[in-house]
């Protein structure tokens, strides 16, 4: 699966134009810690069992660095060479073994077809052209084994134009459920004062 280009009416989302971003300074997107809905997954009674995840668009990976933390096998993707590097040095400094690769994730299969038990995702799914969400939905269910979960936070705001770009619960459903048991979607609770009622939180299980 390669990537498509992007509509004509978008702003450029190559990894040259979110490099960009990162060297300009601390982007919106990147809050400095874990997501709070991975922290309360995590650290809840449902709490997934540790297994192999992949963090898709991993950014400077504080998600991917929270779930090493918590004994998953973790593989980090960004197309964009300095959060990769940033990733790398956090990791290095907490003694975590995390794979990082540097490439697009539509590029990512088939060599890495059914090799992991969890897909994570935030601010990745919201970043790409929309028109590219049947192929995220189609390449987050290659990666994963069967019975494998996505583990999500989407952004449902409202705003026109992006990135970040907004989805509706409704949508999620739509796209995901060909491919996905949903176990859970729901509003999360404690975002950040800046997303309040501007996230969902997803727990989508692969269909065996």
């Amino acid at each position: 699966m390669t990537a498509q280009p992007p509509s004509s009416s978008l702003p450029s989302l190559g990894p040259d134009d979110w490099e960009q971003r990162y060297q300009e300074g601390t982007p919106r997107w990147d809050l400095g810690h874990p997501a709070p809905a991975f922290q309360t997954l995590l650290n809840g009674a449902d709490a997934p069992q540790p297994g192999r995840a992949i963090a898709l668009g991993a950014g400077r990976g504080h998600d991917a660095i929270f779930f090493a933390q918590q004994g998953f096998e973790v593989t980090a993707v960004d197309f964009a060479p300095s959060p990769i590097q940033s990733l790398r040095e956090q990791a290095q400094a907490q003694h975590l073994s995390l794979n990082l690769l540097q490439k697009d994730i539509f590029e990512l299969t088939p060599d890495l077809a059914g090799q992991f038990d969890y897909a994570i995702e935030h601010t990745c799914f919201c970043a790409i052209d929309p028109a590219l969400r049947p192929d995220y939905v189609a390449l987050v269910a290659e990666l994963l084994v069967p019975d494998g979960e996505l583990l999500a936070v989407f952004f449902t705001h409202q705003r026109s134009g992006g990135p970040p770009f907004g989805t509706t619960a409704a949508e999620v459903r739509q796209l995901f459920e060909p491919h996905f048991e949903i176990l859970t979607l729901e509003p999360v609770t404690n975002s950040i004062p800046s997303r309040q009622g501007e996230e969902h939180f997803g727990r989508l299980r692969k269909r065996g």
